[in-house]
């Protein structure tokens, strides 16, 4: 079977613009929400890790929305970054995991006036920009089951390359700020008061963010006729389940957490003791903490107690439907650079959360690094990430 190769990043956060920057930002370990500047979100949480607001990108439709021009630019990023060039436009794919889409558009329009020239924008349009700007003529999929989408994303891309549908796959995830997302949380009582806190013994709930990941996988007898200039890793398993439980809440034995951790890793033919780092889903709510944590010591066993979790959604905040493709970037990061990003420390470490939060930078101990993004609906995905070979 073919295998699937990242050989480009692309990233947008509350860190700024740019995988280098996404990773500098990840190792000074600082990220703080701030009020929303939207005047009409009137609710007790107002708070969000920004991330930079982008020009409508050259070449694109007018009038795109913000997660749109976060997925292009990310895009660019990550094309500029794998050097790719001359690729037949029929065999390069998109895949676009977001949560909320182009709501945003519809929310300024519905507070300030509809343009005469609006046309509906759904969820699909996000792919559609970007695979629009780049001239891609392989499929063109969006894959929007919430804060998973990004994770099965990714997944979906890996299945286009193993099939033979596409040799090179731009794909990833998106999202922007959505004043009805956030009102949603408000009224479900899921968003801290003071930031985003996973694994912390007083943490309250989530805190949204902004921001895009992309990630060029290409196919590696592709990316050896082209001699690409790097390889950040190669994406060895995915595992997929779902809790079939609650619309919001997670199965609170996190059987099927289990089980899709467990599949990503046999898959990738990866071992407990060779997990060096595990990014995990990490929301900071209070049940999907304790319930990642007890499931990753059912599947690592004594490894959980001393692999390294890197607690992104501490510095950028949870992105909804792009969460799982920055990981992803920081996963492929943290292999590249073999090193794991000192944490954001917690003020209070939680008995009910028996993981390893290093606060100092840490070498790698593994050659494989494991995402976990999990979803409203019970939707799970783990990624499990390998190390480039020479």
């Amino acid at each position: 079977m073919e295998e699937v190769l990242i050989t480009g990043l692309g990233a947008i956060s509350h860190l700024g613009s740019g995988a280098d920057a996404f990773w500098h930002g990840l190792m000074r370990a600082e990220g703080r929400p701030e009020p929303v500047t939207d005047p009409h979100a009137r609710m007790d949480v107002p708070l969000l890790y920004a991330a930079p607001e982008l020009p409508e990108p050259a070449g694109s439709a007018p009038g795109l929305s913000l997660a749109s021009r976060f997925a292009i630019e990310a895009a660019r990023q990550a094309l500029a970054d794998s050097g790719l060039a001359d690729v037949a436009p029929e065999r390069v794919a998109v895949v676009i995991g977001t949560g909320m889409g182009d709501a945003t558009l519809h929310e300024q329009w519905r507070a300030n006036g509809y343009p005469q020239d609006a046309a509906w924008a759904p969820v699909f349009s996000v792919v559609s920009a970007v695979g629009e700007w780049l001239g891609a003529e392989g499929p063109n999929t969006s894959i929007s089951n919430a804060c998973a989408a990004s994770g099965f994303g990714i997944s979906v891309a890996a299945d286009l390359i193993r099939t033979g549908a596409a040799d090179v796959v731009v794909a990833g995830g998106a999202e922007a700020y959505s004043r009805v997302a956030l009102a949603c949380f408000n009224r479900l009582g899921a968003l801290d008061p003071q930031r985003c806190r996973p694994f912390d013994a007083q943490r309250r709930g989530t805190v949204f963010g902004e921001g895009a990941g992309i990630l060029v996988l290409e196919s590696a007898t592709h990316a050896a006729a082209r001699q690409a200039p790097r390889v950040y890793a190669r994406l060895a398993g995915e595992g997929w389940s779902c809790d079939a439980h609650h619309a919001t809440a997670p199965e609170p034995t996190g059987a099927q957490i289990v089980r899709a951790m467990g599949e990503a890793l046999e898959r990738a033919g990866a071992g407990p003791d060779e997990v060096g780092c595990v990014v995990p889903h990490g929301t900071g709510t209070e049940l999907n903490d304790a319930v990642e944590s007890r499931a990753l010591h059912a599947v690592l066993g004594e490894a959980a107690g001393r692999t390294p979790l890197y607690s992104l959604k501490a510095l950028v905040g949870h992105t909804g439907g792009a969460a799982a493709a920055l990981a992803t970037v920081a996963a492929a990061l943290i292999l590249h650079h073999r090193a794991v990003p000192p944490n954001r420390p917690v003020d209070e470490p939680d008995p009910a959360c028996e993981v390893r939060l290093p606060v100092e930078r840490a070498a790698l101990g593994g050659r494989f690094a494991l995402v976990n993004a999990y979803a409203f609906g019970g939707n799970n995905v783990s990624l499990v990430l390998q190390e480039a070979t020479p």
